[in-house]
């Protein structure tokens, strides 16, 4: 990875006239003000159905799109929706996305549009559906969901579908094939809005960083349909639940009770299931973040039934034997440790002996000098970060900050004031050896606390912060580029050659 700079966006956070970002004129101008700005990299969260919370760490697959970030403008552009359909929908701009009204209009809308699609769209999402196997699976368990009134698969009552038996699969295919090729259109749309996108960006000098969460979760087709690749009991429950133990965020530790992964097993079969879900992020994103890299080298394993993370214990991760796997089979796609969390020298390890950057968030920084992700400290096979999206934004951080750190931070940048602070910020990230500097757009806005992302270990009020029409403007754009150019992480922008016009010869008359 050369020596470079990005801004962190989420697709929801992008601005639109429907109540939430999509992949249409927005996020194409987005990049448009990324190449403005310098900036090689957009790093967005993961992009899959979001599912409890609306957290997009909580997807329903890890192979699928999020049927909200399809844009509606493009497909009236094909005919298969009406312009009066979407009057009716817009809303003025605010900063905060209303998910119960974006999913009551788009379940209508999308199924509005499939009703309309026939002759080369239909070979078309058929042809999608037969080169994307992960597919049938998908759209089946998305129409039995549908069917069973949203249950929890492990609460649908027809056991054998429970048990994803071939001949139940094929009833069931049978019985729902309507809203099965709904689901599976659904995800032609977004896989081809998806694509033209990043072929715009990469074709503009910007490339895409996605996040993959080290975990699935259990109601999702990923653990219905590959019950052997994970820990459950004869029910498909989790007989051991995912988490971290009490931390910096949570004095109880984070439960997050996704099941966990049978290693031995995946191990035999060459963990084929990770290898697939690495091929499908590939074709998203040119730079793959894995979240909670710590967990594969050890992790927190919280018996079942427990109401906290607390009583959970250590235990041995796959280490460099998945890694080392990913890292043969795909060369090409850059791969990212987020290291953070309680660390051991083992993590350490692992993420060298992998070869993967790792993340130093300068949020974290500010203790004493022998802090490792204070910028004079840093290596420059890293990522810097002035926060991640579970981080506040630094406008937040500092005026939230204890005496002592803000006071460190205040004499090791040089500046005080909360102003001050967040511009020197900024400059300290670009500034380090780090190859890549990272930004949420929040600090080059200098947003507060209001514009926060994520507060980890809170089920409620997060991923509903939106970028406002008209903020990301071409002044913003420069003065990122300026900093951007000063620190050697872009290229100076040519100046336009000057041409001289020759002599006017005057001729006597």
């Amino acid at each position: 990875m050369k020596r470079s700079a990005g801004i962190l966006l989420p697709i929801f956070s992008l601005p639109s006239p429907y109540g939430i970002g999509s992949l249409g004129a927005s996020a194409w101008e987005f990049v448009d003000f990324l190449r403005a700005a310098g900036q090689s990299w957009w790093q967005v969260l993961p992009v899959g159905p979001a599912g409890e919370g609306n957290s997009p760490y909580t997807s329903e697959s890890t192979f699928a799109g999020n049927p909200y970030f399809i844009d509606l403008d493009l497909l009236a552009e094909d005919g298969l929706l009406k312009k009066s359909e979407l009057e009716s929908l817009k809303t003025p701009s605010t900063d905060k996305v209303d998910y119960s009204a974006v999913k009551k209009s788009r379940d209508i809308l999308l199924h509005k549009a499939f009703s309309r699609v026939s002759g080369t769209e239909a070979e078309a999402a058929r042809t999608f559906a037969k080169r994307n196997p992960w597919l049938e699976d998908y759209a089946l368990y998305c129409a039995a969901k549908t069917h069973f009134d949203n249950a929890v698969w492990t609460e649908w009552p027809d056991k054998d579908l429970r048990f994803h038996k071939k001949a139940a699969i094929e009833q069931w295919r049978a019985a729902l094939a309507e809203e099965i090729a709904y689901h599976s259109c659904v995800q032609y749309w977004f896989f081809r809005q998806w694509e033209a996108l990043k072929k715009y960006a990469n074709r503009q000098g910007v490339h895409l960083i996605g996040d993959l969460p080290i975990y699935v979760s259990l109601d999702s087709s990923d653990v219905w349909g590959n019950r052997k690749e994970f820990l459950l009991d004869k029910d498909g429950r989790p007989t051991k639940a995912a988490g971290v133990p009490p931390d910096y965020f949570s004095k109880d530790g984070q439960l997050w009770g996704n099941p966990l992964y049978d290693w031995p097993a995946q191990k035999a079969n060459g963990y084929r299931w990770w290898v697939r879900r690495i091929r499908g992020a590939s074709r998203l994103f040119d730079a793959i973040r894995i979240d909670h890299f710590r967990g594969l080298e050890s992790y927190w394993a919280v018996p079942a039934g427990a109401k906290t993370a607390r009583n959970g214990v250590w235990e041995p991760g796959p280490g460099m034997d998945l890694l080392g796997v990913l890292c043969a089979k795909f060369p090409r796609t850059a791969l990212i440790a987020e290291d953070l969390g309680l660390l051991t020298e083992e993590v350490h390890a692992l993420r060298d002996a992998s070869g993967m950057p790792g993340m130093k968030v300068l949020e974290f920084a500010f203790s004493d000098p022998k802090n490792t992700y204070l910028p004079h400290n840093h290596t420059p096979h890293c990522i810097c970060y002035t926060g991640t999206h579970d981080n506040d934004t630094t406008a937040g951080w500092y005026a939230s900050a204890p005496e002592k750190e803000k006071a460190f931070a205040e004499k090791y940048l040089g500046v005080s004031g909360q102003e001050a602070v967040c511009k020197a910020l900024l400059r300290c990230g670009q500034g380090s050896v780090a190859e890549l500097f990272v930004a949420q757009i929040q600090d080059y806005l200098g947003l507060g606390t209001e514009s926060r992302l994520n507060i980890p270990g809170t089920a409620k009020g997060n991923w509903v912060w939106r970028l406002l029409p008209g903020q990301a403007t071409p002044e913003l754009a420069a003065e990122i580029r300026d900093l951007t150019e000063l620190f050697n992480r872009c290229k100076p922008l040519k100046k336009p050659k000057t041409i001289e016009k020759p002599p006017v010869e005057v001729k006597e008359t």
